[in-house]
C-alpha cells in the first residue's frame, strides 16, 4: 500500500470514483480506499438506476425537455425550501453536461423509458443499473492507473488546523498511515450505524431496515465534525422509503421497494389510513413514505390494492399477500378484519367518478374523507385483494459536512479547507434538507465528485 500520494479518495462509490477519475485525468496520482470487498464495492451506488438530468431537447435517453427552472421547482417542492439554492442549481446545471463524460468512462444508458415510471423526460437510466455503472468506472480507474485498496477501513483523518495531512487506515488487521496533499471524503452517511440511528430517532429506529450498504457507519463524518467541519442537515432526515417488511436488515436494495402505494390505500396496524396516497407522481413522493411509516405505531403499515391495480407498477422481489376477500386478507396482516373492512368501505364510499390515468395527475379523487386521496382514487372492490407489509427503509442520511461550490469542506469558522473536499452522501445535506426526488442522489454525487476531483488535482498540481 502506498504511504503517500497526491490525492487520496475515501470511499469507492459513485462520488468517490468520479473524484478519482477526474483527479487522475488532471494528472494527479490517486489512491482510493474502499471498506467493502470487491463483491460489495460501491456503497449505495450499487442499488441505483438513474440520474435526474436537465436537458434542453430530446436525446436518445431522454424525452422532450427538462429545463433548469422546472428541475429547481421540483427540488424546491420536495425539500420545502431546505436547500442551498446556489449548490442545488450548480448540481442541476452539471447534469446537463456530465452524461458524455460518463459515457467516455464506459457508462451506457438505456433508451427513454415509458410505462409506469413517469420519468422518461427527467431521468437517464443506466443500462445494467448501478452495478454496471460502478464496473465501468472501476475498469476505467484501473486503466488510468488509480491505486485501489478494498477491505480497507478508514480509522482516522489527521488535520493540522484546516489542512489535511494524512489518513489512518486498517487493512488485513494492520494499520497504515497514508499521507496525501489532498483528500476527498466520499464515504457516505451513517445509516448503517444502528446505534447512531437510535440516538437520532429513539426506539422507532429499532424497526428500521437499512436498504443500502452495511458499510456506511459514519465514522469519518463524525470525525470531520469533531475536527471542526461545519455540520449541515438534520440527523433524522434522509432518503427513507417504504419497503417490504420481509426485507433483510441490510442491503436489500431497490428490489425491496413497494411501488403500488399510489394505486390503493395504506393503513397502519389499527387498519387506519394516515396520508394521501395520491399526492403526486410516485418518483416525487416515494421517498417520504419511509418517514410516514416510521411515524406509525410499531413502524408498520400495509399497502392494500385489488385486482385492478395488478400489472400497473413494478413488482418488488417479494410476492404480495393475497386473499379472495378483505376479511380473509386481514388475518394474514395481523389486522382486525372488521376495522379493515370498515376503512375500505369508507374509502370506497368517498370515491368520486373520474377518468383514471396513472400517467397524469388525474381527477379520480375522494370527497369528505380525511385524509383525502387527491389522485388515482378508485374503489377497492375487485377480488382478489393484495397487500404488502411496509417498514421504513433508510437508504442514506442527510446529516453531513458543509461544502462550498468547489466542494471544499467548510469549517465552523466559515473558512474552507484548502485541500479537503467532500462529495456524495457525506455532503448531500447541502442540497437535500428533507425530501427526495428520484435520481437527485446520483446527480449530487456525480456533480460534487467531479468537482472535488478536479479541484483536488488543481490544488496539488497547480
Amino acid at each position: 500500500m502506498a504511504r503517500n500520494c497526491e490525492v487520496l479518495v475515501l470511499g469507492g462509490g459513485n462520488a468517490g470514483l468520479c473524484a478519482a477519475l477526474m483527479a487522475r485525468e488532471a494528472g494527479a496520482s490517486v489512491v482510493l480506499v474502499e471498506w467493502a470487498p470487491p463483491a460489495y464495492r460501491g456503497g449505495n451506488s450499487r442499488h441505483t438506476r438513474n440520474i435526474r438530468s436537465m436537458h434542453a431537447a430530446p436525446t436518445e435517453t431522454l424525452t422532450e425537455a427538462y429545463p433548469e427552472e422546472e428541475y429547481w421547482q421540483d427540488l424546491l417542492k420536495v425539500t420545502g425550501g431546505r436547500t442551498d439554492e446556489a449548490l442545488a442549481r450548480l448540481t442541476i446545471r452539471h447534469t446537463d453536461s456530465c452524461r458524455p463524460w460518463m459515457a467516455r468512462h464506459g457508462v451506457r444508458f438505456q433508451k427513454a423509458l415509458g410505462g409506469t415510471l413517469h420519468v422518461s423526460r427527467t431521468n437517464a437510466f443506466f443500462l445494467g443499473g448501478g452495478k454496471a455503472l460502478l464496473n465501468a468506472y472501476y475498469r476505467s480507474a484501473a486503466a488510468l492507473g488509480i491505486e485501489i485498496h478494498y477491505d480497507t477501513e478508514v480509522l482516522d483523518v489527521n488535520f493540522e488546523g484546516p489542512v489535511f495531512k494524512s489518513a489512518t487506515v486498517r487493512k488485513d488487521g494492520a494499520e497504515h498511515v497514508i499521507e496525501a496533499r489532498a483528500v476527498v471524503a466520499a464515504c457516505g452517511g451513517f445509516e448503517s450505524n444502528l446505534a447512531w440511528l437510535r440516538e437520532a430517532w429513539g426506539p422507532p429506529a429499532d424497526n428500521f431496515i437499512v436498504r443500502g450498504t452495511p458499510y456506511n457507519m459514519g465514522r469519518i463524518l463524525k470525525q470531520l465534525i469533531a475536527k471542526g467541519a461545519r455540520s449541515i442537515g438534520d440527523p433524522t432526515q434522509g432518503h427513507c422509503v417504504a419497503i417490504d417488511a420481509r426485507s433483510p436488515k441490510f442491503d436489500g436494495g431497490i428490489v425491496t421497494r413497494v411501488d403500488c402505494v399510489s394505486l390503493g390505500i395504506v393503513v397502519n396496524r389499527d387498519a387506519e389510513r394516515f396520508y394521501d396516497e395520491g399526492e403526486d407522481f410516485w418518483p416525487k413522493r416515494y421517498a417520504i413514505w419511509g418517514r410516514l411509516v416510521a411515524g406509525q405505531p410499531d413502524q408498520i403499515a400495509y399497502s392494500i390494492i385489488d385486482a385492478k391495480s395488478m400489472g400497473k407498477f413494478m413488482p418488488p422481489v417479494f410476492p404480495p399477500l393475497k386473499a379472495a376477500s378483505l376479511r380473509e386478507l386481514a388475518p394474514q396482516l395481523g389486522l382486525d378484519a372488521a376495522k379493515l373492512e370498515a376503512t375500505v368501505a369508507r374509502f370506497n364510499e368517498s370515491v368520486r367518478p373520474g377518468n383514471f390515468d396513472h400517467t397524469v395527475l388525474d381527477n379520480c379523487v375522494t370527497e369528505g374523507l380525511v385524509p383525502a386521496k387527491t389522485h388515482w382514487a378508485r374503489r377497492i372492490d375487485t377480488p382478489p385483494f393484495y397487500a404488502y407489509p411496509l417498514r421504513p427503509g433508510i437508504t442514506f442520511t442527510y446529516l453531513g459536512v458543509a461544502v462550498d461550490a468547489k466542494a471544499r469542506i467548510v469549517m465552523d469558522d466559515g473558512t474552507a479547507c484548502p485541500n479537503a473536499f467532500a462529495a456524495g452522501e457525506i455532503m448531500a445535506g447541502n442540497v437535500l434538507g428533507q425530501g427526495y426526488v428520484a435520481g437527485i442522489g446520483m446527480a449530487i454525487g456525480t456533480t460534487f465528485g467531479r468537482i472535488a476531483g478536479e479541484e483536488a488535482a488543481r490544488h496539488v498540481r497547480g
